[in-house]
């Protein structure tokens, strides 16, 4: 059968409108029928791409054809005999990684948001032509993509190709002016697309992810078939975010974030780029390669519900830094501070006592994905939280596996053998039936407690054994992220997140439990007065060291247009807020343990 040609053309930019054809050489005598995906893999939540769709025609032999809406992302042509071309115009103003974006400054696009699937063909092989927009807009621009390339040059517009319609999606386009890096591990050649208007020392950023990739493939080995990768990376004012696909991944990143030339140590935002780099790299493995069983293949039509998502998400998030300390490009007192902060989110959450990693999972879709005001009341992060369950249970198999025979990493590899190269797919309980197999451990009560359970992680007693010691403090203003030592002593807690709207200050988080939940307050309230003085989000930390644990002040709010008058109790904020240190008096046995942990391959 012959492919099925694609075309993606830039139209008009400043309505962010591209255009996009699809000819179907032998289409269904019935009547062909097109749809849309309603998600994109890695993003668990329903988009319904197809509500991007401004107009959509179809014609054969220069007639037009009949187009019947049959749902909210499904079409059906009438019967045409001959090849059916369908064009449709489409609306691009996302700029995140889940998306599809054009105006003035670039292209970029991920293929659910603007390729229609023929039903019936989704095995065809695909041929994507990337057209220029009209001059002179785009005359200095360069294409990237991990797609193969079948007639165009080395970055540049063309024809490409894919597999089949799966393959075509997964290969996000970034279209614009670029600054290119390009790197080899393990000889497959990688390469680095910024958009943006940074001085970015592109030279230090390609040897630092040469190392971070060069850790993983380390750990897991050369999948089979990978031939190249490409990290596409939007650098604008602010922001943050990643995709992982199975050739490339789609990063965002403040562009002040990356390094400059002068710049020599790792800085804390490098470092936070640095980890994002290496997640969706690790990728390339967990999750795109080594996936749940109910994700293969991908439904993209409806939501697909697993208990795994802790594997795939937080176990990645555990390596993502690891691998930054294993290959030198860290300390591991930084590595540790990272840690610290991690448990410090899972810590501040009140939802990790009434929702597992496994039920997080399973829900992605209705709560993980649609947040709402009491989101850190009732849920956990499969991310967060799945990380330290993976840090616990990496250590608790180090630690009771004789002589240390056994870790985390066996696991993973056995699972990729077993599933990842197979590309079978992981039952819901393969990675526990895994743990027990390779390590010899019965590991259930594990299992039940820190992936099924809402108690507390036995962080504290595990670290200890590898020659860290774990502390609680109170938070000492509201930027305290955790992972060091007080710089100051805190004021009482309010119980509730004051933020920026609007210029307005507005009540964004109230704990469960805290005092501004018992004096009434909501989220969405509008702060006025504290104690008979103005208070706001930037001088509430200010404010509030004046007072007392137990002191009982007037607190004023708007909600609404109504104005209110609260009585509030203050109190002394929990001790949610955790730094790790290394212990100095750990004898060599530990400090062997601890060296086999942070420096394995």
């Amino acid at each position: 059968m012959a492919a099925l040609q694609y075309r993606i053309w830039p139209k008009d930019p400043g309505a962010h409108l591209y255009e996009v054809s699809l000819t179907i050489t032998a289409p269904d005598a019935a009547g062909q029928v097109i749809s849309m995906p309603a998600w994109i893999p890695g993003s668990y939540m329903i988009r319904d791409y197809a509500r991007h769709v401004v107009s959509v025609r179809a014609e054969s032999d220069g007639l037009a054809v009949g187009l019947r809406k049959l749902d909210k992302s499904r079409w059906q042509a009438e019967p045409a005999e001959r090849e059916l071309t369908v064009v449709a115009e489409i609306y691009a103003h996302d700029p995140s990684v889940r998306g599809a974006h054009l105006d003035t400054t670039h292209a970029y696009f991920n293929g659910p948001c603007v390729f229609f699937a023929v039903e019936g063909q989704q095995d065809t092989p695909c041929e994507l032509e990337i057209v220029a927009p009209d001059e002179p807009l785009g005359k200095d621009w360069r294409v990237a993509t991990s797609m193969r390339r079948k007639d165009a040059e080395h970055y540049g517009f063309g024809v490409y190709e894919a597999d089949d319609y799966a393959e075509l999606i997964d290969h996000p386009v970034e279209i614009g002016q670029l600054t290119i890096g390009e790197f080899e591990v393990n000889g497959i050649p990688h390469a680095i697309a910024i958009r943006g208007r940074t001085r970015v020392d592109i030279a230090r950023v390609c040897h630092d992810l040469q190392r971070v990739c060069a850790q993983h493939m380390e750990l897991l080995g050369v999948p089979e078939g990978l031939d190249r990768y490409l990290f596409l990376l939007d650098a604008p004012g602010a922001g943050y975010g990643g995709l992982e696909h199975r050739w490339s991944s789609s990063l965002v990143c403040a562009r002040d974030h990356l390094p400059l030339r002068r710049d020599e140590e790792v800085s804390d935002e490098y470092r936070t780029f640095l980890g994002l780099a290496s997640h969706e790299y690790f990728h390339l493995w967990n999750v795109k390669r080594l996936k749940p069983e109910v994700f293969t293949p991908y439904d993209l039509s409806q939501e697909t519900h697993t208990g795994l998502l802790w594997v795939f998400e937080g176990i990645t998030s555990y390596y993502d830094d690891l691998a930054l300390v294993r290959c030198g490009l860290i300390s591991t007192e930084s590595y540790l501070e990272l840690v610290g902060q991690t448990i410090t989110r899972v810590l501040r959450g009140p939802g990790r006592h009434k929702q597992s990693v496994e039920e997080s999972s399973f829900d992605a879709w209705t709560k993980f994905y649609k947040q709402d005001a009491n989101a850190s009341n009732a849920i956990v992060s499969y991310y967060a939280k799945g990380s330290l369950v993976a840090l616990a249970l990496d250590l608790k198999i180090r630690s009771e596996s004789k002589n240390g025979a056994f870790s985390l990493d066996d696991v993973m590899r056995e699972c990729w053998r077993r599933w990842g190269e197979s590309g079978e797919g992981m039952p819901e309980g393969g990675l526990e039936a895994v743990c027990s197999e390779v390590t010899g451990l019965d590991l259930r009560d594990f299992f039940d407690a820190s992936v099924r359970g809402t108690g507390e992680l036995p962080l504290r007693k595990l670290l200890t054994r590898f020659g860290v010691n774990y502390y609680l403090r109170r938070a000492s203003n509201r930027k305290d992220k955790g992972g060091k030592p007080a710089k100051k002593e805190p004021g009482p807690w309010l119980g509730a997140t004051l933020v920026e709207q609007a210029g307005r200050s507005v009540f964004k988080v109230v704990a469960n439990g805290g005092p501004a939940e018992r004096a009434g307050i909501a989220p969405g309230d509008v702060a006025v007065a504290l104690d008979g003085l103005a208070l706001t989000a930037a001088n509430c930390d200010r404010r509030l060291r004046t007072y007392r644990d137990k002191d009982r002040l007037e607190l004023v709010v708007f909600r609404g247009d109504e104005l209110l008058t609260m009585k509030i109790r203050l109190e002394d904020a929990p001790d949610n807020t955790c730094y790790l240190q290394l212990d100095e008096d750990a004898d060599a046995t530990v400090l062997g343990m601890q060296a086999a942990w942070l420096q394995a391959g």
